[in-house]
């Protein structure tokens, strides 16, 4: 496990729960607004990486405190430990949430089955004609719709969420990210901020923010699709 980071309290990762959140490093997408960059290049976020008895040391001592875990990244399930790191996890007594790209579906399907994961949060970047262009390696567009259907189809609570980036969503990309999640139990609109991205030179005015109002329009538009749509 490559974990490059350790949050030691959020209020907001975790729907309901007061929770640490992990950062384990590495990613197999290059999406520009990225707001972990250090760990999509597989850095850490400090300095340096840090060991599972670390982690498994803070989880223990913080018992009582913390009533969630959120394991994020980079994207976490392209490593290979992840589902013996969940079984510890899990058995401390911890509810985990997974935030996920979606490009490893049958880890995901693995982590539903097993019972590792009591919430997963899939990034949906674009509508699924424009995902090569963001995909590093070693992933494709099936694997993407695979893990949106097992993930639809669990009995876990899950969200799938867009970062609202104009230039790579624009509404018409928007009405089909939408029709594509039809059915889906909660779609989060995450607002665009050009601070600490990937690819800072691409974002050198505000042209690429939704204003408030625009980004309202999405919800209206996604709320013909999905059970409930939110804007954070």
């Amino acid at each position: 496990m490559i974990i490059g980071g350790l949050h030691k309290s959020s209020l907001i990762d975790y729907p309901g729960k007061i929770s640490c959140v992990i950062f384990l490093s590495g990613c197999n997408f290059d999406c520009p607004y990225c707001h972990n960059p250090e760990l999509a290049k597989g850095r850490s976020l400090g300095s340096g990486f840090l060991s599972e008895d670390l982690i498994f040391d803070f989880l223990e001592t913080h018992k009582g405190f913390l009533d969630g875990v959120v394991i994020s990244g980079g994207e976490p399930t392209l490593q290979k430990g992840l589902i013996s790191f969940c079984k510890k996890i899990r058995l401390m007594g911890y509810p985990v949430k997974l935030d996920t790209n979606g490009s490893r579906p049958e880890v995901i399907s693995k982590l539903i089955d097993e019972g590792l994961v009591n919430y997963i949060a899939m990034d949906i970047k674009t509508d699924p004609s424009h995902y090569t262009s963001l995909i590093k390696d070693d992933c494709s567009t099936d694997d993407i719709f695979s893990s949106v259907r097992i993930i639809k189809e669990s009995n876990i609570d899950y969200e799938f969420r867009t970062t609202c980036v104009k230039s790579l969503v624009n509404e018409s990309i928007f009405n089909n990210i939408s029709y594509w999640l039809e059915g889906s139990r909660l779609y989060a609109l995450q607002q665009f901020s050009k601070t600490d991205v990937l690819h800072p030179e691409l974002f050198r005015d505000n042209s690429d923010i939704y204003q408030d109002y625009e980004m309202m329009n999405l919800k209206s538009v996604a709320n013909q699709w999905v059970n409930k749509c939110i804007v954070r």
